[in-house]
């Protein structure tokens, strides 16, 4: 999830090149995740390998929204990587302390991302 068009659209173009037969989608806030997880769910066409979550997101933040998705029983199991420009080491800890994988300042290199992608595979 990602608010700044110009951020979402570099990390997307470099996760198409890197796994150009996965499905990617982008949401600008919370409620357009939730809203596309809720409808993948009920397509039932499987859950987001990963999710690359900004802190900074309007109306919900990124902080309630890792909260809300480790709440729910079949959403916990989703890495989450926070992927944001803070610094704020109280964001860190929280990020860790809510369940976040780790924690990758912006903007991110392909080679960072190469990386996290292949701690899950």
């Amino acid at each position: 999830m990602e608010d700044n068009p110009d951020d979402a659209e570099l990390t997307q173009r470099m996760l198409r090149r890197i796994c150009p037969d996965r499905d990617i989608f982008i949401a600008a806030d919370a409620e357009e995740a939730l809203s596309c997880l809720e409808r993948l769910r009920e397509e039932g066409s499987g859950l987001p390998d990963l999710i690359l979550l900004d802190i900074k997101l309007p109306r919900l933040s990124g902080m309630e929204l890792l909260e809300r998705l480790k709440s729910e029983p079949e959403l916990r199991r989703i890495p989450v990587v926070m992927l944001t420009g803070s610094l704020v080491s109280e964001h860190i800890q929280k990020s860790y302390d809510l369940g976040a994988v780790t924690y990758l300042l912006k903007p991110i290199s392909e080679d960072e991302l190469l990386m996290i992608l292949s701690c899950l595979s």
